[in-house]
C-alpha cells in the first residue's frame, strides 16, 4: 500500500524537541517558530524571510541601511498573518549581531531559525586587494556568520532545537578569477556549518550551507564583468535553461529546516550548473 502523501512543508516525524506544532497549525509548520535573516530588506533574503512567514514562523528581518526596505519586508511578512520585527544591524559588528538577536529573543522568545544571508562580492585582482578591503569581506561575509551563529546558540541550545543556514555561492567551490577574498569567504561558510553541526547536533541543532547558481536578483553589475551581456548566453549554459528565482533558495531553506537528519550538508542550488 503507498505512503500516505506528506505535505510540502510538514516535517516527516515528530521527534522529542522537533516539532511543537499542533494538528491546528499542521498548515503552518513553523508557528510558534521565530527565524531571523541577515540581508533580508531584498533579493535572497526577502524570499528567504517570507516563505518562513508563509509557514508561520514570525520572522526578524534584518538590513544595514535601508529601514525603508525591511519595514516593507516586515509588512509584507505580517499581512500573511505572522509577527515581524525589522532592525537594522551591521552584521559586521558582533555587538550590533548580539543586540539584534537579544532584542529578538525579547520579543519572540527565541531564535529558532538562523539564516546568514549577507556577502559584498568584490571583484578585485588578488595583488591589487588592499589589507582593508580583504579585512572588510571576511568581516562581512564569514566572520559575520559565526557572530550569528554564537549569538543564537545558546538560545537554540535552551529549547533543545535549532536551524542555522549558510547562504554561500558557487565562487566558493568553482573559483571565478579576481574575487579571492569572496571565494574564501563562501568555502568558509561551509566548514563552519560542518564545525557547528557536529559539536551542536546533539542538542537537536543542524547547520547547513546552500550555494546558489546564478540567480535573478537586483545587484551592482560594474562587479560583475563576466556577466557583460547579461544573463543571456548563461542560460544555454545551465542544464535546466532558466536562471534560479529568489524563490528556489527559499525552498531550499524550507527543506532544510524540516529535514531534522540533515546537517553539515552543502545544497547547490544551481540547475545543473556545475555538478560537483
Amino acid at each position: 500500500m503507498a505512503s500516505p502523501a506528506i505535505p510540502l512543508y510538514a516535517p516527516a516525524h515528530n521527534h522529542e524537541g522537533e516539532g511543537k506544532m499542533s494538528e491546528e497549525s499542521s498548515g503552518r509548520p513553523f508557528a510558534g517558530r521565530t527565524a531571523l535573516i541577515t540581508g533580508s530588506g531584498q533579493n535572497i533574503g526577502r524570499a528567504i524571510a517570507l516563505a518562513f512567514a508563509r509557514g508561520g514562523a514570525n520572522v526578524v528581518i534584518n538590513g544595514h541601511r535601508n529601514k525603508e526596505a525591511i519595514d516593507r519586508v516586515a509588512a509584507e511578512a505580517e499581512a500573511l498573518g505572522v509577527r515581524a520585527l525589522p532592525i537594522l544591524a551591521d552584521v559586521a559588528d558582533p555587538g550590533a549581531v548580539q543586540a539584534m538577536v537579544d532584542k529578538a529573543a525579547e520579543t519572540f522568545g527565541g531564535v529558532d531559525i538562523a539564516v546568514s544571508n549577507v556577502s559584498v562580492r568584490l571583484h578585485t585582482k588578488f595583488l591589487d586587494i588592499s589589507i582593508e578591503e580583504w579585512q572588510r569581506i571576511i568581516n562581512s561575509n564569514l566572520s559575520a556568520s559565526f557572530y550569528l551563529a554564537r549569538a543564537v546558540l545558546p538560545l537554540m541550545q535552551a529549547r533543545n532545537w535549532g536551524r542555522i543556514i549558510h547562504i554561500s555561492g558557487k565562487d566558493g567551490f568553482a573559483v571565478i578569477p579576481n574575487r579571492a577574498h569572496n571565494v574564501t569567504c563562501k568555502a568558509g561558510v561551509f566548514a563552519l556549518s560542518k564545525a557547528i553541526a557536529v559539536e551542536f547536533g546533539q542538542f537537536g541543532i543542524t547547520a547547513n550551507t546552500i550555494a546558489p547558481g546564478v540567480i535573478d536578483t537586483t545587484r551592482d553589475w560594474t562587479q560583475y564583468p563576466h556577466f557583460a551581456n547579461g544573463y543571456g548566453e548563461r542560460i544555454e549554459e545551465i542544464p535546466v535553461r532558466r536562471i534560479g528565482h529568489v524563490d528556489d533558495i527559499a525552498d531550499a531553506c524550507v527543506y532544510l529546516v524540516n529535514a531534522g537528519f540533515v546537517t553539515g550538508q552543502l545544497l547547490h542550488v544551481n540547475g545543473g550548473d556545475g555538478l560537483f
